[in-house]
């Protein structure tokens, strides 16, 4: 035992990997759905590590942390600007002010409880859920104009503050979005029957299909043998698709067999005759069923086994060299469009995000569109639609490492206002160089790539990193600190978390009119609680509130973030 111990003092490094590994390894752990989460579960581990009083210096706590940071700028900047467009004002409006009520609320009850800006910090990172607050805190109160010894009291009591406070910000504000707000809003039979009337309006009519939801329209190709008398004197490939269309389905022949012999290059003009087989391309909900009215289904591995792709492309900007984009532009005109003949979109993703996929769904720049195909018909689609997802996984080291330096620097810039020293700080410099430069490489997707799994990466190691960090730092004072404000401060987090949640509610249903799904959605994505989000779609069985919920996010991950800076100055 003595000579683990040594170890992790001896080298550092070591305790920072433990302090990672069984975080995550903890944060796996789920009772009745819920879960610490990442955050939560390495910051505890770090502060049983920390009880070993081990060294660490303050060099990789920052370098992990604006790593961290630049990645969800990177990550939010097209949505976040596209939000300012006409058509997404309004929610950004709404995230604005639903930001305002946290910072204020949390601020007020500060004053009320006499907190430091420690405390305050933490108690808005833990209530709110926004674990990046705890660096931009930290950097901020390291500007202040006090003794070291002050500085590091109230650095310490941050992780305690949030660690208090963070268990009722996720599962309180989960409950109260996914469980109280459809009761706020007229009930769980209205909100239900309101989202039904918005994917109608969007151009779906699953409603009309017991059994199929929004999780289970995956593409399929399936196989018939022609029966129906329909086709007794033939009709074309081109006239069966038509027909299909005139029922509000879009199903391609993707393959034909006649007399034994199969067709893989489909001519439109093919003729179809009693006895023939094809295959159908279309999303799940239309191709089961088809038997009952083409003829009987054919399970045949000849006819069904051959190559099809799936592609990930990312919608592109407006730009000189590109004819069209597509941001703004709805499902339906994408879909109409003669380069997705035969192509089938099974997913579109918003910063991570699934959306339905409605007629009327509108798209935005940076949106990752799944699409299902032939090789011939889905390349050239998604290269009409943006940018398909890079053969490289290499990551644009120069690119990073220039916003990151640009961010520092002009986050490092202060303002003087009554002699008081005031600026982004490193922290927050260094988001607004991620939001900007992920704006820009929307507009320009050859230069500045950084793989998805990369930013993963960037995401939550860089985080974690700097958490563990934080946690074996302060982990020797952080049972005295619980101590002290324990309890208060659990109680002082119910209300910081429940009052903004709760008015944002009725501020988005009757001052900003919002459909009830939306407003729920909005909510959760200002307060950027996914938990919730998941726990509303699966409650009112409706994927609809995410079309609230990624605008509102960018806002609010960005402001909330900023907001760590703000209380540091407001309670200092």
């Amino acid at each position: 035992m003595n000579w683990i111990i040594e170890l992790l003092r001896s080298h550092p490094e070591t305790a920072i990997y433990l302090t990672i590994g069984v975080g995550f390894l903890i944060a796996k752990i789920r009772i009745k759905g819920f879960s610490l989460g990442i955050v939560t579960s390495v910051l505890l581990v770090g502060v049983v590590v920390g009880q070993l009083h081990i060294p660490i210096g303050n060099t990789l706590k920052p370098v992990a942390f604006l790593m961290f940071l630049f990645a969800i700028g990177y990550k939010v900047g097209p949505q976040f600007f596209s939000g300012l467009k006409k058509e997404g004002l309004p929610q950004v409006y709404f995230a604005v002010v639903m930001c305002f009520l946290i910072l204020l609320s949390t601020w007020v009850i500060s004053l009320i409880m006499g907190y430091s800006a420690g405390e305050a910090a933490g108690l808005l990172a833990g209530s709110q859920t926004i674990s990046a607050v705890i660096g931009v805190a930290d950097d901020t109160i390291r500007g202040l104009d006090v003794d070291a010894a002050t500085q590091d009291k109230m650095i310490n009591i941050i992780p305690v503050a949030y660690a208090v406070t963070y268990i009722f910000g996720t599962a309180g504000s989960a409950w109260i979005i996914a469980r109280l707000g459809p009761r706020l809003l007229g009930g769980f039979d209205k909100v239900r029957a309101a989202c039904r009337e918005l994917e109608k309006s969007l151009g779906s009519d699953d409603s009309e299909k017991p059994g199929f939801v929004t999780a289970k329209r995956l593409v399929e190709f399936r196989a018939y043998r022609v029966a129906n008398e329909w086709f007794v004197d033939g009709r074309s490939v081109e006239e069966l698709e038509r027909f299909f269309k005139q029922q509000d389905k879009r199903l391609f022949v993707e393959r034909i067999r006649k007399d034994g012999k199969i067709i893989d290059s489909i001519n439109p003009h093919e003729m179809l005759y009693i006895g023939d087989e094809v295959v159908l391309s279309g999303r799940r909900e239309y191709t089961i069923g088809e038997e009952k009215w083409i003829g009987s289904e054919v399970n045949d591995d000849a006819i069904l086994e051959f190559p099809v792709m799936v592609i990930r492309t990312r919608v592109a900007a407006s730009s000189r060299k590109r004819a069209m984009s597509f941001n703004g532009k709805s499902v339906g005109e994408l879909r109409a469009q003669p380069f997705m003949h035969g192509v089938s979109i099974q997913k579109i993703m918003r910063m991570g995000v699934n959306i339905p996929i409605f007629n009327g769904t509108k798209l935005n720049t940076g949106d990752v569109i799944e699409i299902v195909g032939k090789k011939f018909e889905a390349e050239p689609a998604a290269k009409e639609i943006g940018y398909p997802a890079p053969s490289s996984e290499t990551t644009d080291v120069v690119f990073m490492s220039m916003g990151i330096l640009i961010g520092i620097i002009v986050g490092s810039l202060a303002l003087h206002i009554g002699g008081v020293p005031i600026s982004l700080s490193s922290s927050g410099g260094a988001l607004i160089a991620g939001l900007v430069f992920g704006w820009w490489r929307s507009h320009h997707p050859t230069i500045g790539t950084i793989p998805d799994a990369a930013l993963w990466v960037f995401n939550n190691l860089g985080l974690n990193i700097f958490i563990a960090v934080v946690g074996i730092t302060a982990g020797p004072g952080f049972i005295e600190g619980f101590k002290e404000v324990g309890l208060s401060l659990f109680i002082a987090g119910i209300f910081a978390s429940s009052i903004p949640l709760l008015a944002g509610i009725y501020i988005a249903s009757h001052w900003f009119k919002f459909h009830p799904a939306i407003t729920l959605g909005c909510c959760a994505g200002a307060r950027t609680t996914t938990a919730a989000l998941g726990a509303l779609q699966e409650t009112i069985g409706s994927d609809t509130p995410a079309l609230g919920y990624t605008i509102t996010y960018a806002v609010g991950n960005t402001l909330l973030i900023l907001w760590g800076v703000i209380i540091v100055l407001l309670c200092q």
